[in-house]
């Protein structure tokens, strides 16, 4: 398997064009974020997100593992500590520190020793009471994003994705550790980067969203919303 760091730091830095699509999916996020909230975002990509939730008010933290990703955020928008290179398995924040943990297209990139890792820090670092929301690609045929490495011959997912997810067997793996209120499949889209053609396709491809129509697989997404219980007692 190639070093897929290596591979996401080119997109975080000299590929950041790639994130271009993302506005719609990332303003959906921030308009569920309240003024004053003590909100960390994990993964960062352009840091779209960052800007709009500075911008209304949120204390934004954010985690990555880019150090030049972090460095020129942190430097954009004056964050100092509050913008730190690091792994979502091994979080460097307190336990109870955060109103609102975000990931968005992130927890497909985690094998199942990471996952679980990443779902428990998740857990440790929300005050009770507090949310974890989100984004994951919906019904991935990961086999349809396969590329082959020309020099040798390594075959490996061109975006690094290890899982694909249901909303049954997302809500199943993050029940384990939180208690989701909701989960369902989302089209986005942002409508400044399409044409006019692009729009109505935007607008029919939203209203059969609307009606639970859709095909598999097809530039869908699933939100979810976990909220950490109150009780220490909590068992799934």
């Amino acid at each position: 398997m190639p070093d897929q760091q290596k591979i996401w730091d080119h997109f975080q830095n000299e590929g950041v064009d790639s994130f271009s699509q993302s506005q719609g999916r990332l303003e959906f996020l921030t308009r569920r974020l309240q003024p004053g909230t003590r909100a960390l975002n994990i993964g960062i990509g352009n840091g779209a997100l960052e800007r709009m939730a500075a911008g209304k008010g949120v204390d934004i933290w954010c985690l990555d593992p880019s150090e030049r990703a972090i460095e020129g955020l942190r430097q954009e928008l004056d964050l100092g500590e509050k913008a730190q290179v690091g792994f979502c398995q091994a979080m460097p924040f307190p336990d109870e520190h955060f109103d609102v943990v975000i990931m968005s297209e992130v927890l497909e990139h985690l094998d199942d020793g990471l996952f679980e890792e990443t779902l428990a820090e998740v857990k440790r670092v929300l005050r009770p009471g507090a949310r974890f929301i989100g984004t994951v690609p919906a019904r991935e045929n990961l086999m349809n994003a396969v590329v082959v490495c020309p020099h040798c011959g390594i075959q490996f997912h061109r975006w690094g994705h290890k899982r694909s997810f249901s909303i049954v067997t997302l809500v199943a793996a993050l029940s384990k550790y939180l208690l989701v209120e909701s989960a369902s499949e989302r089209f986005f889209i942002d409508w400044g980067m399409v044409s006019w053609w692009g729009k109505i396709q935007g607008l029919i491809k939203k209203f059969l969203s609307w009606r639970g129509i859709g095909t598999y697989g097809t530039n869908r997404n699933i939100f979810f919303s976990a909220i950490k219980p109150h009780s220490l007692a909590y068992h799934e």
